[in-house]
């Protein structure tokens, strides 16, 4: 079993939480708790901010189907890749398909290489209504739809989104692990944060 400690648990002075979560591994009750903000695919092979293609993303991702998996958390399973539907003439795919067995719903990939954009965000809507209303099951719930983007601007992301938003959800992808000097500016900073917090 692998666990993942966030910054919020690594910082917690609530020892017997942090103990409870060492024993129980990654805990999944609602949408969110499936996403991840990053997610890191340093497995790909790809250089940070390279040349490379949507297709060359997820051409690595299925090759690296494995490590993918085990980078998402419990309970998925692979679906598919460019999975295709049709409203009448237009044809429409999405980049990749997931079930989680956990919280019993589709959930579905859609990779960006470059910033995050709202026309993205009204694409994977559509996505998603159409997995609700054709694909899912009676007694499966809502699919979840992320978008995977090398850049995001979160207030954006807000705006475009309903506040009681619980399908879809902007994160994003590093392609190479952040540096010990970067680390160690992180958890200072986080460090800081919890010293004026309190």
């Amino acid at each position: 079993m692998i666990t993942v400690f966030t910054r919020d648990w690594l910082l917690s002075t609530n020892k017997e939480q942090v103990h409870r979560l060492a024993l129980q591994g990654q805990v999944i009750d609602k949408p969110s708790d499936l996403v991840k903000d990053p997610y890191v695919l340093e497995f790909l092979g790809l250089p940070d901010r390279a040349e490379y293609s949507e297709s060359d993303l997820e051409s690595r991702i299925i090759d690296h189907l494995q490590e993918f998996l085990l980078e998402l958390g419990k309970g998925f399973t692979f679906v598919g890749r460019q999975v295709r539907f049709t409203f009448e003439e237009d044809h429409f795919k999405v980049d990749l398909v997931f079930y989680n067995r956990i919280l019993r719903c589709f959930v579905l990939f859609d990779l960006k290489i470059g910033k995050l954009k709202h026309q993205d965000i009204g694409q994977m809507q559509m996505y998603v209504h159409y997995y609700d209303r054709v694909e899912k099951l009676p007694d499966e719930n809502p699919t979840i739809g992320i978008l995977l983007c090398a850049d995001k601007n979160q207030a954006m992301v807000d705006m475009t989104l309903p506040e009681d938003n619980q399908q879809i959800f902007a994160s994003k992808y590093e392609t190479v692990l952040p540096s010990k000097e970067k680390l160690q500016s992180l958890l200072e900073g986080y460090m800081a944060e919890e010293d004026n917090g309190e």
